[in-house]
């Protein structure tokens, strides 16, 4: 049985433009210790998605509307709040986009630790000190000591995130989502950030979710794959499948807008054209069709389904998904 199956799940926002689907019944598993990784734009609802497992979408104005959020063999949805609150923290932890706004400006970094080991684990405050400088020292951060006594702000954006990455370690949690974990950071620090949680989550068997736009970013990190755009989840597989043979063309327009090593340094990168559709005026057919290379008549007349496409475990939401594919193969 997976650690966490995402079954159909469907969020909504009730907003004064109209009712926004940002998520539109998507479905996804993790196994124990498995690292996924969901891609898309911004606004594709990849967020969304994570904030509704752990059930923290604001209502109003969202609402999670419909689906199944198995975790552990228990539905999160079914939960009371003082039971999620149980859950938050000490099975799942989160790291967010932005640690200088998810941390508390007037906590030191060791209450901010502490604070989560007697809340969730009982512990006494020596206890939980000794806890917090031991999670310092493991995430990578140098005079451990010395930090656990400072503010958020006396640490740069790279040992902020460091931080918020002990905080959700510190209970030893079965899964970790990590949303948007290296965005605000530069290319080196975040190479060390995406290093540090895939040593410390294969170290540890603890089940990651890692929440980016960048598909490069996860090459070497994720086992498995889903890409979402517009709510849904257009295409998922194992990270080999998706970047080796891409079956959807929102996938494969990502991939030709990342830089490449292997190109020439004057070739000019391939941007995604066009813009994230409005998603109170979806039409009824696919929702990526205005900026598609490939669409057909078909794709205006209805949402193409989730279906297999290439090899065991790969799926596409596209009407030409073995046209795609074909097309790949002849390029190489």
């Amino acid at each position: 049985m997976p650690l966490l199956e995402v079954k159909e799940l469907h969020t909504e926002f009730r907003t004064g433009a109209g009712l926004v689907r940002a998520v539109d019944g998507i479905s996804y598993s993790v196994e124990q210790g498995e690292t996924v990784a969901v891609v898309g734009e911004s606004g594709s609802g990849k967020s969304v998605g994570a904030l509704s497992i752990l059930r923290l979408i604001a209502d109003p104005p969202g609402r999670i509307t419909g689906g199944q959020i198995l975790f552990d063999g228990r539905d999160l949805r079914s939960l009371s709040e003082a039971e999620m609150r149980e859950i938050r923290g000490r099975d799942i932890g989160m790291v967010f986009q932005e640690p200088m706004t998810s941390l508390n400006p007037v906590l030191t970094i060791g209450r901010q630790i502490t604070e989560v080991l007697e809340q969730h684990q009982g512990a006494d405050r020596e206890a939980a000190n000794k806890r917090a400088l031991e999670l310092l020292e493991m995430v990578g951060i140098a005079d451990a000591r010395r930090r656990l006594k400072q503010y958020p702000h006396q640490l740069s954006g790279g040992m902020r995130q460091r931080v918020m990455i002990a905080v959700a370690l510190a209970c030893n949690p079965k899964l970790i989502i990590a949303d948007e974990p290296t965005t605000a950071l530069d290319v080196t620090i975040q190479a060390q950030i995406l290093e540090l949680m895939k040593a410390l989550t294969e170290r540890l068997n603890v089940a990651l979710i890692v929440i980016t736009h960048n598909l490069g970013v996860v090459a070497r990190y994720a086992q498995r794959v889903n890409v979402m755009y517009a709510g849904r989840i257009v295409e998922s597989g194992s990270a080999e499948a998706i970047y080796h043979d891409p079956r959807h063309p929102y996938t494969m327009a990502l991939l030709r807008s990342v830089p490449r090593l292997d190109q020439p340094r004057r070739a000019r990168l391939d941007p995604v054209e066009g813009q994230p559709p409005d998603l109170t005026k979806l039409d009824g057919g696919c929702s990526f069709r205005p900026r598609c290379r490939f669409a057909i008549e078909k794709c205006a007349q209805s949402q193409p389904p989730l279906e297999p496409a290439g090899g065991a475990g790969h799926a596409s939401a596209c009407f030409r998904r073995d046209e795609l594919g074909a097309m790949a193969e002849a390029a190489q």
